[in-house]
């Protein structure tokens, strides 16, 4: 047996990584099965055709299950976010788009930045938090690979050991309310801190849609980190909540790709009633989770 561990780590890999965690057997999400999926090579990535031009690019082989979105216009294209960075993403987009294309940042955490140094355009919030986390880091990405965490085995060539979040540089700095123009579809900066400082949201007014990152997505939203600010989550949450008339569909950062607007209404109600003490929370482990129908608030309290 430790023979047969010592060649799984020479190949880069962990014994936990063989077996089938047990939120992987629970995949695919139904939310899938009525998206048209789109082949663009490679087994670490699934693309989706959301809408016209917005492709959704998901990682369902980590426990994240983080989603990247690709925009186009007729000029240029955004990608927001560049997910864990084990695969490359720069791939998958070349191979949807030939348009140049920038990379926006929903917020800087190692798994929505990991592929962020492959591109030369890359806008970023004008936050403290958001330079730092330019710098790159170590720690939170080899945290992706503890036990239980990937489902099946990763790309061919990855490296485990060295795997980390790379520096990257910012060529445009971002502020709120900021339009970026792609050519017959432009994207609205929203801030939306609170998960992290540097927290937004893309609203594409024309077509309805809100990209919001890890300010909702149906699953355990993460309150927890020392950046994160629950009396600016509450704000922004409710800020988001006030597009709801204007929205025809929320692409959310991890899980799936598609989600009603009215959810927002149910999260600014969910936390209005966790900060007034209405929910009393479970243990999940270190945090404590707050649960509604089709979310919850995983907090440090």
């Amino acid at each position: 047996m430790k023979a047969a561990i010592a060649l799984l780590l020479s190949l880069g890999l962990s014994a936990a990584a063989q077996t089938t965690p047990d939120w992987c057997k629970q995949l695919p999400r139904p939310a899938y099965q009525g998206l048209e999926q789109v082949s663009v090579g490679g087994d670490w990535f699934q693309i989706y055709r959301i809408r016209p031009d917005v492709f959704a690019i998901y990682e369902p082989h980590q426990s994240e299950e983080v989603i990247s979105y690709l925009i186009l216009g007729t000029n240029k294209a955004v990608l927001f976010d560049t997910g864990m960075g084990i695969a490359d993403i720069r791939k998958v987009v070349t191979g949807l788009t030939r348009l140049p294309v920038s990379v926006v940042n929903s917020h800087t955490h190692n798994d929505h930045v990991g592929d962020n140094w492959r591109f030369t355009d890359v806008y970023g919030m004008d936050t403290a938090f958001t330079r730092a986390n330019a710098k790159g880091s170590r720690d939170d990405a080899q945290a992706e690979l503890a036990p239980g965490e990937i489902c099946g085995d990763p790309p061919a060539g990855f490296n485990r050991k060295t795997y980390a979040t790379r520096p990257f540089r910012i060529t445009r700095w971002l502020h709120d309310g900021d339009q970026i123009d792609l050519g017959g579809r432009t994207l609205q900066v929203i801030a939306t801190p609170g998960h992290t400082p540097d927290s937004i949201a893309l609203f594409d007014a024309k077509n309805g849609l809100l990209f919001t990152g890890d300010t909702y997505y149906p699953g355990p939203i993460f309150l927890y980190r020392p950046e994160t600010d629950l009396d600016a989550y509450e704000r922004s949450v409710k800020k988001l909540a006030d597009l709801r008339p204007k929205l025809s569909l929320l692409l959310p950062a991890h899980n799936v790709p598609v989600a009603d607007p009215s959810d927002l209404l149910k999260v600014v109600a969910g936390m209005q009633q966790v900060r007034a003490g209405k929910i009393k929370p479970t243990k999940n482990g270190a945090k404590w989770e707050y649960t509604f129908t089709g979310f919850s608030f995983l907090m440090a309290k």
